[in-house]
Order: structure tokens, then C-alpha cells, then sequence
């Protein structure tokens, strides 16, 4: 299995939009790529504790999309990606690593980790807009 979902109930975002999310991000940093195999609804479903029709409509959300396409009888396979370049993420990638560890020695816990990022990142968004 190329991908592993995972939900936070603590989000606040949709149980499917978690799912479309995570497939948009595993697309754009290039762990899913074209031809990859999504997992099948009943392994999400076995994985994740989640409505069956939950996985269906995020399912459907990405087709929509044009980011997969199902294949009766054989699954969901990715059909494009989404911008990855790799090797001009990686002194990102870098930076952004040597932040988190910074921040871990500052004492923050993940969420503190990740509200303080979001919200910077939210505000920058803005200011830029």
C-alpha cells in the first residue's frame, strides 16, 4: 500500500476532506505517483474505523478532480500528480527539518508545533493576498 490514511476527530475538517487531503499532499510530494493504486474502500475502512460511504464520496471527490480514475472491478488509480520536483523541495525540506527540531527543543509538542505553523503560515497568506 502506497498511502495510509489516517483521521484526527480533533480537526475539525471532514472525515472525506481528511481523505482528499492527505491524496492531494501524498500527490504533490510525490509518495503517490501516476499509476499508483489507492488502498480499496474496505481496507480504509478496516484501517480507519470510517464509513464506507464516507471513503466513496472522497473517492468521488478526486475523480471529479481528474486526479483518479476507478476501474470497475480493478480499484482506484492515480491519474496525475500534482507539480511534484523533488529535488527543488529538498532545501525546503532541509530548513523546514532543522525549524521542527528547533521548535522540539523549544519544548513544543506536535500540536503546538503545528498551530504555530499554521497560523504563521495563515497570516502570511493573508498578508500576501
Amino acid at each position: 500500500m502506497v498511502i495510509e490514511f489516517h483521521l484526527d476527530a480533533r480537526s475539525g475538517v471532514a472525515p472525506y476532506l481528511q481523505l482528499v487531503q492527505q491524496v492531494r499532499h501524498a500527490l504533490r510530494l510525490g509518495v503517490l505517483n501516476e499509476g499508483d493504486k489507492l488502498p480499496t474502500v474496505k481496507e480504509v475502512v478496516a484501517k480507519v474505523a470510517i464509513n464506507p460511504n464516507t471513503v466513496l464520496k472522497a473517492y468521488r471527490e478526486l475523480e471529479y478532480s481528474g486526479l483518479v480514475s476507478a476501474r470497475p472491478g480493478l480499484g482506484t488509480f492515480v491519474t496525475r500528480t500534482l507539480g511534484n520536483d523533488s529535488v527543488a523541495h529538498q532545501p525546503l525540506r532541509k530548513e523546514l527539518e532543522r525549524w521542527l527540531t528547533e521548535a522540539r527543543a523549544a519544548g513544543l509538542d506536535d500540536e503546538s508545533i503545528e498551530a504555530l505553523f499554521l497560523s504563521t503560515f495563515r497570516s502570511f497568506s493573508e498578508a500576501r493576498a
